[in-house]
Formats: C-alpha cells, structure tokens, sequence
C-alpha cells in the first residue's frame, strides 16, 4: 500500500503524517509512506487543499488533519 501525504510541510501537514505513521503502526500496517512538499506534484495528483492524505493513488482526507483513528478506519476500507 503506498500513503502520501501531500501539503507543504507545515504543523498540519507535519501532524497528518505523524497521524499516518502511527495509524499504519497500530494496524501493523507496513506501507510505503511518503511525504509530497511540491505544490506542482501534489496539484498533479489531484489535491486543491492540504493537508492531504493519498491511499494508492486514491485523495482519502484534503484540507485537514485526520486523527489516527479515522485514518485506521479510512485504510481499513482501503483494504488494509
């Protein structure tokens, strides 16, 4: 499963994916997570407002920051 997160790199992009790792940990989840500061990049794959969260290429969360258990719920779905 590969995760992106894409935004800028500010306290909320920071905190989304903090949120992330620590979602896939209490899945015991061992995706590819990344983190996109290019705004060309994340425009590119389709995000208009971060902070974003992008599950296989796939925008789950835009324009706020997903707490861990929404994430686990949100990658749960997305076939974890």
């Amino acid at each position: 499963m590969k995760i992106q997160v894409a935004g800028p790199g500010c306290a909320r992009c920071q905190a989304t994916e903090r949120n992330v790792i620590n979602a896939c940990a209490e899945l015991n989840l061992s995706a590819d997570v990344s983190h996109v500061y290019d705004p060309r990049e994340y425009a590119a794959l389709g995000v208009r407002m971060t902070p974003a969260v992008i599950v296989d290429g796939k925008i789950v969360v835009s324009g706020r920051v997903p707490t861990v258990e929404e994430l686990k719920t949100l990658l749960k779905q997305a076939g974890a």
